[in-house]
């Protein structure tokens, strides 16, 4: 297609959901990073940016959340992968929820997806020639109302050489050597939307980021961008991102940051400074790297006349990553050398600089700590750090461009919305299926600035850790740990805990919260975890 063509603009909306993987709140410029991202700030500051934008703390179930507009228990996603014998931890997506593609190409769009997947079960990354794509328990997003198809089914890929990749139907049996997974998904949804354009079809695109999930790997001349940014250490970016934030007003009220996690030390008494900063330095480049794909994809919709009539929306599914990168943890899941033979060092080797296709490392807890100012705790957890990634929305021939909106909402609420913008019917039928009711409430009166209020309370479960939000409270405990109370508009860094001074309040959320994990389907974790031990058991290498 030449690249003056364009088509005339349909009168229904097109759709581009975009979403980071393991992306703090504080990692755009937009929230007080230093980072350079002025494709999604541009985004923001055009269109609107929510403040209060609440995910599932963990990839799996908020992608399976963010589909089918069912808390992730619903729809089949309770944990992860591994199908832990209940409907609610199947692993999968159940066949009594419908995606957002479901439901969309019901009603005439071209349903696109370049990117992560991750809501098929579970698959081991080492032996992958055991992988039964496509059966009942791993459904593929083509069985799932997808036209089109690119990239990845499980949660993480190397960005150079992925272990595995889908093509529609297809396995991609080799990659380029300038292969880098960002670019890569970006360039084939841009086919497919002129694909769709072409046929004079309004689109869905959602387009599902790997970065910047582990392992660390971005083009040099990214990471050289921010050569020496990090030298002054962890301590510093913290604080200078929270003064950022609070003197941009990205908050209703300037609250004061959490304390450095108890389990971190302080920058000065790091003795590996070079290669600490080495690891946030390609953190950032990957982030980097996925802003100026969104410049290139926002390129792109302008050239073919869509820019205008295009509502994109931009989050991530949880909060900074913590996890370390040990050669006998998460890294032993995945295979050791590329795709051309090279041996891959696995592991957060001190010294070893990461970035290049022959590592294979993390950022870990001290980093994540800094994306994620100035909430506390990480991906996993339900206090504010681990649940929390803004939401920008843009769409120039929706609404005018306004302030941050502060109203709490959730990924729940996502599908709702698109159905609103597209005046797409909610399909309660599917394959024969008869689908759940929605869950969410659609967000589009708060895009066009009007007094919303979400209706109903927010509720999270994830590896036993508990929380519900209703209006400004927050009731959250981790794991077997007693509850905690927060003011969340007056103290939303979880700093005061109210437990204790208000019983009738506590009482009820409770109250609220167990009722709602009864008819979830809720597990209580102490029986769920020797389920998850045996899952994994099974499908490692050595059985």
């Amino acid at each position: 297609m030449s690249d003056t063509t364009t088509i005339a603009k349909t009168s229904r909306p097109n759709v581009i959901l975009i979403l980071a993987d393991d992306m703090g709140f504080a990692d755009l410029g937009c929230t007080g990073s230093e980072i350079r991202t002025p494709n999604i700030d541009a985004l923001a500051q055009g269109g609107v940016m929510l403040s209060a934008m609440y995910n599932c703390a963990r990839c799996c179930p908020t992608r399976a959340s963010l589909l089918t507009g069912l808390y992730p228990h619903n729809a089949g996603v309770g944990h992860m992968g591994a199908n832990l014998g209940a409907p609610a931890y199947q692993g999968f997506l159940r066949n009594d929820s419908a995606t957002i593609a479901e439901h969309l190409r019901a009603s005439g769009y071209a349903t696109l997806m370049s990117g992560k997947w991750h809501v098929a079960g579970d698959f081991e990354a080492r032996n992958v020639d055991s992988w039964r794509v496509g059966d009942v328990e791993h459904p593929t997003p083509r069985q799932r109302g997808f036209d089109r198809f690119y990239g990845i089914m499980d949660g993480a890929t190397h960005f150079f050489s992925p272990h595995y990749m889908l093509e529609d139907d297809s396995r991609v049996e080799t990659v380029p050597d300038d292969f880098y997974f960002t670019d890569a998904i970006t360039d084939k949804a841009i086919g497919m939307i002129e694909g769709a354009v072409a046929d004079e079809k309004p689109f869905f695109l959602y387009l599902a980021h790997t970065a910047p999930h582990w392992p660390l790997h971005a083009h040099p001349e990214d990471i050289a961008r921010y050569d020496g940014v990090y030298s002054k250490g962890w301590d510093h970016t913290r604080t200078a991102r929270h003064e950022t934030m609070n003197g941009n007003g990205v908050f209703q009220r300037n609250w004061d940051i959490s304390p450095r996690d108890s389990s971190v030390h302080g920058w000065a008494q790091e003795g590996n400074k070079d290669w600490e900063a080495s690891k946030m330095a390609t953190y950032a480049a990957m982030v980097d790297c996925m802003d100026q794909s969104i410049g290139t994809l926002i390129a792109a919709l302008k050239r073919l006349g869509q820019f205008e009539n295009t509502m994109i929306m931009f989050l991530s599914d949880n909060g900074g990553c913590a996890e370390f990168m040990a050669e006998d943890g998460w890294a032993k899941f995945y295979p050791d050398q590329t795709h051309d033979g090279k041996q891959i060092t696995m592991g957060n080797v001190t010294g070893l600089r990461p970035g290049g296709a022959r590592s294979f490392q993390s950022y870990d807890k001290p980093w994540a700590n800094v994306s994620n100012a100035p909430f506390r705790l990480y991906k996993h957890y339900v206090h504010e750090g681990g649940i929390s990634t803004p939401l920008v929305v843009h769409w120039p021939d929706g609404f005018e461009a306004r302030t941050t909106a502060h109203a709490p909402c959730h990924v729940v609420d996502v599908l709702p919305t698109i159905l609103e913008v597209t005046g797409a019917p909610y399909q309660t039928e599917v394959g024969g299926h008869e689908i759940q009711p929605l869950q969410g409430e659609s967000l589009l009166k708060l895009f066009q600035g009007e007094d919303w209020q979400r209706e109903q309370p927010i509720f999270w479960e994830h590896e036993g850790n508990a929380a519900i939000r209703l209006g400004q409270f927050k009731l959250v405990r981790l794991h077997d740990q007693p509850w905690e109370l927060y003011d969340i508009e007056a103290d939303r860094t979880e700093l005061y805990d109210l437990a204790g001074c208000n019983l009738t309040l506590e009482r009820d959320l409770i109250r609220q919260y167990q009722t709602w994990g009864k008819r979830v389907g809720v597990m209580n974790w102490n029986e769920a975890l020797p389920k998850l031990l045996q899952a994994w058991k099974m499908q490692t290498p050595d059985g």
